[in-house]
């Protein structure tokens, strides 16, 4: 599906000003706010969107210059965070994480805040998880362009090899929980002004499986795990930002009867001396002569693809913007590359000879112009 123009989306026409564009952004934003009942979060996306390209100068000089492709798809790209949640609650950018309640009953409400079900029934006991883990690793700027695959080693809180994470030594067996007789739960009575108020609990010795080892394992002591350093691979997507965070389910810590954490890899892509990165832009700047900006020449570019031969036309100013196509960053969402923005800036000499200088006083005064 293709994009709305711009200008049309604010509702401003080409030669706005940046106040106008200011003032239309605020007043479709007011109007098609999410919050709002008549509101529509796919055109308020559309409105950010526009309105970013638009108020940044240089964008808005590319955007009409080249369209979407001169912008890269703008904030359409994916942002830190696109290859996973976002890592707001871990201190890692302020990425807003949205908590998930689809699986808890009415009773785990009940016990979060009382300590048992409504009316004293027992509680339903969830299966245990793993505390999550967050590591960083730094990719080179083409790794993140092309993508790559990383090795890395973390100490880890991992299963027990010994017990395998049952907590009872081999050869040994479960028993029934003694405290609770099985249940899971023992239940409690609190004298009230009201009367007796009974009150059922997880069994602490047991955590509500009722069942308890014969002979706890003698190298976890019954912990279920022990500490060990363990090797990750990891595939990192091409394309990916700088910030982004990925997750691998269950690569977290692990803990006894229950589900591993998952592991969060925070994405930090090193400066390039050459490049920068617009979404899936990437953007240079190239000196050339003014004898080449004059008369025209083939240049040769770097790209993160190696050089490309690059035409100058005749006439050509300082901070003209060429278009290398599919030169640029993959989208996450396609196959499809952008392009590579390169920014001509025509070299003026400090020292000329006093040929050259007759040479440029000789073109003056064709030009009608007297040089001193």
């Amino acid at each position: 599906m293709s994009k709305r123009d711009y200008y049309e989306v604010l509702g401003v026409n080409k030669s706005a000003s940046a106040d106008e564009i200011k003032k239309s952004f605020r007043k479709a934003a007011i109007k098609h706010h999410p919050d709002k009942e008549s509101g529509s979060e796919d055109k308020f996306k559309e409105i950010n969107e526009a309105y970013e390209v638009l108020s940044n100068p240089d964008k808005r000089q590319r955007y009409d210059q080249f369209g979407h492709a001169g912008v890269g798809g703008a904030s359409g790209a994916p942002g830190a965070g696109a290859y996973g949640p976002g890592f707001g609650g871990f201190g890692g950018g302020g990425q807003r994480v949205n908590v998930d309640f689809g699986d808890l009953g009415l009773g785990d409400i009940f016990e979060s805040f009382f300590g048992g079900a409504p009316g004293g029934g027992r509680g339903r006991s969830r299966e245990p998880r793993g505390n999550d883990l967050q590591t960083q690793i730094s990719l080179s700027f083409e790794e993140a362009v092309f993508g790559t695959e990383k090795t890395m080693k973390i100490d880890i809180e991992d299963t027990c090899s010994h017990c395998k994470g049952k907590t009872v030594e081999p050869g040994h067996e479960l028993k029934t929980c003694p405290t609770c007789e099985g249940s899971g739960q023992v239940t409690q009575v609190h004298r009230t002004i009201i009367g007796n108020i009974q009150q059922a609990r997880i069994c602490e010795a047991c955590k509500g499986r009722g069942k308890v080892p014969e002979k706890i394992c003698t190298v976890c002591h019954g912990s279920g795990t022990q500490r060990s350093r363990k090797e990750v691979k990891i595939k990192i997507p091409a394309g990916i930002n700088d910030g982004a965070t990925i997750r691998l389910r269950e690569y977290g810590e692990a803990v006894a009867h229950g589900k591993k954490g998952d592991l969060y890899v925070n994405i930090r892509v090193k400066p390039h001396k050459q490049f920068t990165r617009e979404g899936s832009l990437i953007l240079s700047e190239q000196k050339i002569s003014m004898s080449e900006a004059v008369l025209g020449a083939t240049i040769e570019v770097a790209t993160v693809d190696g050089p490309v031969k690059m035409k100058i036309p005749a006439g050509t100013q300082s901070g003209t913007d060429f278009k290398l196509s599919d030169h640029g960053v993959k989208s996450a969402r396609g196959d499809k590359r952008g392009a590579h923005i390169v920014q001509i800036d025509v070299e003026i000499p400090r020292k000329l000879s006093k040929k050259q200088k007759d040479l440029f006083k000789k073109f003056a005064s064709e030009k009608g112009k007297k040089l001193w």
